[in-house]
């Protein structure tokens, strides 16, 4: 379905109290809404957006497969050619922050729908036959008419030696991380009062079928107005695309982003939330494998800015394929 009628159909669900699904693309051209998804509403779509979902647990005898994930092939070269269509747009001062991506090809022991059942992660968004998502990323959170976001900016693998010190007092990761805390501080302000960042580059551990990596978040908060529910579909479009998937400033930074991607990101780095007719929570698609008729892609991506080395950037995109197996797989 078209995202504009996503849209209506959020403020006219968010105004009645009716709970939903809904997910929209980077490109804000399609989208997916489902009314009352954890109830008896057909849908072929399976979520997990915190403690709530229509998610169901691994099939018997599903881990006789070990849930691995390979590269096939990455071309260093291509990303490389990308990475200098960016920089030359920060040299012009186009962009202060842009977020390059990649799509890689993988192979893997496991359908989509099991790879949906058997990660673990606070978000995951299974579209049958499409794609799959297990991501980390808080887009925003919606509590008694307080709005949150935890945008995500620096990794690095946890099994280097003091890499968590090394992570924080790393000079372009700062950089990094204050431009985007201050772009999504700015969207905050467009549709809520007294925003303000209650915590600043804390570290996250996360579990990977690679082994574990790390990850820093900030949290900002604000209050929304009354009668925000009757425009929950306006609120969350006004915020789109996320400002860690894009870059700041973003209109400047989504252009040169065409010009270097050259192909849309369809759901990959959109959005999808549930709302369960009070409180709402939606999630960030990053960490994405896809299908087509070529085979499997895993998504992957990073932010870019002017003190980035091209090679350490392209390590990162690779270290972002991953499983997030739950224990015991």
């Amino acid at each position: 379905m078209e995202a504009q009628s996503v849209r209506e159909a959020m403020n006219r669900c968010g105004a009645a109290g009716h709970p939903f699904l809904f997910g929209v693309d980077f490109e804000l051209r399609e989208g997916f809404f489902v009314e009352n998804p954890c109830g008896e509403a057909a849908t072929d779509i399976r979520f997990v957006c915190g403690a709530a979902g229509n998610a169901c647990g691994p099939e018997p005898g599903e881990h006789s497969a070990e849930g691995r994930i390979e590269i096939v092939r990455s071309d260093r070269a291509a990303y490389l050619r990308r990475f200098d269509r960016i920089r030359r747009g920060l040299l012009r001062g186009d962009t202060f922050l842009a977020n390059l991506t990649e799509r890689t090809p993988v192979r893997c022991d496991l359908s989509l729908e099991e790879i949906f059942r058997r990660t673990q992660a606070r978000y995951k968004l299974l579209l049958p036959g499409r794609a799959v998502c297990f991501s980390p990323e808080c887009f925003v959170r919606i509590e008694q008419g307080r709005i949150r976001s935890f945008p995500m900016k620096g990794t690095i693998d946890a099994s280097r030696p003091g890499a968590e010190a090394e992570l924080l007092a790393d000079y372009k990761e700062t950089c990094e991380h204050r431009t985007i805390v201050d772009l999504i501080r700015n969207d905050l302000s467009r549709v809520a009062d007294r925003v303000r960042v209650e915590r600043f580059r804390y570290v996250e551990p996360i579990a990977t079928s690679r082994g574990e990596i790390l990850q820093t978040s900030s949290e900002i908060v604000g209050t929304l107005r009354a009668g925000w529910q009757e425009e929950l579909g306006d609120i969350l479009f006004s915020l789109l695309p996320a400002g860690s998937i894009s870059g700041a400033p973003k209109e400047a930074t989504l252009r040169l982003i065409r010009e270097a991607e050259q192909r849309p990101r369809g759901f990959y780095t959109g959005v999808f939330g549930y709302f369960d007719g009070r409180d709402l929570d939606s999630g960030v698609l990053i960490r994405y494998v896809e299908q087509d008729a070529g085979g499997l892609w895993f998504r992957s991506g990073g932010g870019i800015t002017i003190h980035s080395d091209p090679q350490a950037e392209y390590d990162e995109v690779l270290t972002k394929i991953y499983l997030p197996l739950a224990d015991g797989d």
